[in-house]
């Protein structure tokens, strides 16, 4: 999945965390871990590539297959960073920490189920490392029509999210209402 897209479908999933459970969850925390994966294993060699760019040293900010192998670390942190095992053991040393669960870490959990089932070849997600480095072969995101599909849904996903705000406050405005002229009624 498309780092956005990431984002987007998490901040979604706090939002209904938030209203379904009433349970104090940051959207922007939420959208963070959505994230985090890709930023923790992509930031460095994106960041050098366009310097690079900039500076003139490639003139291409995709990987040259006949030059020299860098950032080859980075596979490591992507692996690290897309494990269930380890998204397990620093979910639960963040609850023992905090004294509490840290429901907007959940975003990344969301990040690594999506990603199980939307990358294949070398993006394959390790979700079991570093036990196994098995990877399900799953549907490219990129593929045209999973993409279109994924954004239509995001976007009904949203519009749903902001229908039901909207009725939220308005059966709250009512209810107000309600309350204010029994109030009214009491005192005449």
């Amino acid at each position: 999945m498309d780092i956005l897209a990431h984002g987007l479908w998490t901040t979604a999933g706090a939002i209904g965390l938030r209203r379904k459970t009433r349970i104090a969850t940051s959207l922007g925390w939420a959208a963070f871990w959505g994230v985090f994966p890709d930023l923790f294993s992509f930031t460095i060699p994106a960041t050098v590539r366009i310097w690079w760019l900039l500076t003139g040293t490639t003139r291409s900010l995709l990987p040259d297959p006949h030059g020299p192998r860098h950032f080859q670390f980075a596979w490591q942190l992507y692996h690290c960073s897309h494990s269930l095992v380890v998204f397990g053991l620093a979910f639960g040393l963040v609850w023992l920490f905090a004294g509490r669960p840290v429901p907007s870490m959940l975003g990344w959990l969301l990040h690594i189920a999506i990603d199980i089932f939307t990358h294949r070849g070398i993006f394959a997600t390790h979700f079991l490392w570093p036990l196994s480095s098995f990877g399900w072969d799953g549907t490219p995101w990129e593929t045209r029509w999973l993409l279109a599909a994924n954004y239509v849904a995001l976007a009904a996903v949203y519009l749903l999210l902001f229908r039901s705000a909207r009725s939220d406050r308005q059966r709250a405005a009512s209810s107000s209402a309600e309350q204010s002229s029994t109030v009214a009624d009491a005192h005449r």
